[in-house]
């Protein structure tokens, strides 16, 4: 735990720096859970990958349908000659159907028919390969379901980067205010001096000069200010006009950070959680790709109903004879059916998958590397700023005390005004410094929280 000397000078920086924003009370606030909430209800991105989850759910019910039976019903009336011949053909390309029509010499009269067919045709057996398929369409749904947690955590991320930005530039910004103020102040003393021929005329054009200098880096800050509210605004769908960060009630320049204990939580992070479901999809489908295959037992049965307009003893009749429906007949067979090429086709495959696998596993490796080194940059940030922050006070104190000092000496006509104007950027950076600090203790924590999976947790400190 930080620990921080309780020192006048410190809580003075605290007053000086909160007491202007009570002016803002009758407006909206926002704390960092707030604008996380705000921004994971309005952005597209997060909408986008809920739709593909949802996707992924219904194809899971689009393949379990798949599996039902085929069962066609058609009905089909013609007119046309019949004449054939004798002979065997294979079913390649088209080859419409003439039945009977075997005769010694052609005959071009026109006859009709009439054929009603029900077809059904079932896999009565496909050695696991419906089962395969939902498995793997059930890990695309876990992929896009990770995948949602993901840019979720990332939009999180965002948002809180964003939150300490645009707090670190308002405390920023309110010190810069103070350093006006003093500017101000010093250029009012030296006028006064002036006036009454203490002090010559050449101080008063430096002050002026630094007051000057106090303002645009004034407004330099107010402009960073509303550039990060603009990136907020386009995170969380709030005029950038209207987003004030709530740092009254939990101000980070008064109460000590404390560091949150993160243990790394692999199962949990959403950065590694969706390379392990990518992986899966890869294991899922070369289960598939051996189940698809596999032969196929099938199970068929149709019943049709036919009519012409000739008869059995070639006798040709009216049209309207061959309308109706003169012969029923039905058929039941189970098929087993197998490609003997099918084992090449599998193998090919399946090497294709092998390599796939292991691009994902290397991919997963490198999130892994990449997250612990990133949570070891964090704990060597979070040294440095630990330790800044014990001398940080004291530096501040003293600047305060010092600026006091010369403020003093120059008035009774001991320094000189350079002396006055250093010992108050002095001070005016130690307040940044501090500032700064801060800031980068809060990022060290952040970063830490993101590595290890402990985003929410970390989140859930800031109030």
């Amino acid at each position: 735990m930080i620990t921080f000397p309780k020192r006048k000078g410190y809580m003075l920086l605290y007053i000086c720096l909160v007491l202007p924003a009570f002016g803002l009370l009758g407006q909206t606030h926002y704390n960092l859970q707030k604008l996380i909430t705000v921004s994971e209800n309005y952005l597209p991105v997060l909408k986008q990958k809920q739709a593909l989850m949802n996707s992924a759910k219904a194809s899971v019910t689009d393949i379990r349908h798949s599996f039902l039976p085929q069962l066609t019903l058609s009905d089909q009336l013609n007119i046309g000659s019949d004449n054939s011949l004798a002979g065997t053909l294979l079913p390649i390309g088209i080859n419409p159907s003439t039945s009977g029509g075997v005769r010694a010499s052609g005959n071009m009269q026109a006859v009709t028919g009439n054929l009603g067919v029900l077809y059904g045709e079932y896999e009565l057996m496909n050695f696991g390969l419906n089962s395969a398929k939902i498995k793997t369409a059930e890990t695309y749904v876990d992929l896009q379901q990770s995948d949602l947690q993901r840019e979720r955590y990332l939009v999180q991320l965002q948002v809180s980067k964003l939150y300490f930005s645009a707090l670190k530039t308002e405390y920023r910004l309110e010190t810069d205010k103070q350093n006006v103020n003093r500017y101000d102040s010093i250029f009012n003393v030296i006028k006064a001096l002036t006036v009454s021929g203490l002090r010559a005329g050449s101080d008063s054009s430096l002050a002026k000069a630094e007051l000057s200098k106090a303002r645009i880096t004034y407004n330099q800050t107010l402009g960073s200010l509303n550039q990060v509210k603009e990136q907020l605004a386009y995170y969380t769908g709030l005029p950038a006009a209207k987003i004030l960060i709530d740092s009254l009630a939990n101000s980070f320049i008064v109460h000590t950070p404390i560091p949150v204990n993160m243990l790394p939580d692999t199962l949990a992070n959403p950065l590694i959680d969706y390379y392990i479901r990518k992986r899966n999809i890869f294991l899922s489908y070369n289960n598939l790709i051996r189940k698809t295959y596999l032969p196929k037992i099938i199970l068929a049965g149709s019943t049709w109903a036919r009519g012409s307009s000739i008869q059995f003893n070639d006798d040709y009749k009216s049209f309207g004879t061959g309308l109706g429906y003169q012969r029923f007949n039905y058929s039941v067979g189970i098929a087993f059916t197998y490609n003997l090429f099918n084992g090449l086709y599998k193998k090919d495959k399946l090497t294709i998958n092998k390599f796939e696998t292991e691009a994902s596993d290397f991919e997963l490796q490198q999130q892994r590397v990449a997250l612990n080194s990133a949570s070891l940059q964090a704990d060597n940030a979070l040294l440095t700023t630990q330790a800044n922050l014990t001398e940080l006070p004291i530096q501040l104190q003293s600047a305060l005390d010092t600026y006091h000092q010369k403020l003093a000496q120059y008035k009774a006509g001991i320094i000189s005004l350079i002396d006055l104007t250093n010992a108050s950027f002095v001070l005016y950076r130690s307040q940044t410094d501090y500032i700064e600090t801060l800031s980068d203790w809060y990022l060290a924590q952040l970063d830490k929280a993101v590595a290890t999976g402990n985003l929410t947790q970390f989140i859930q400190t800031i109030k």
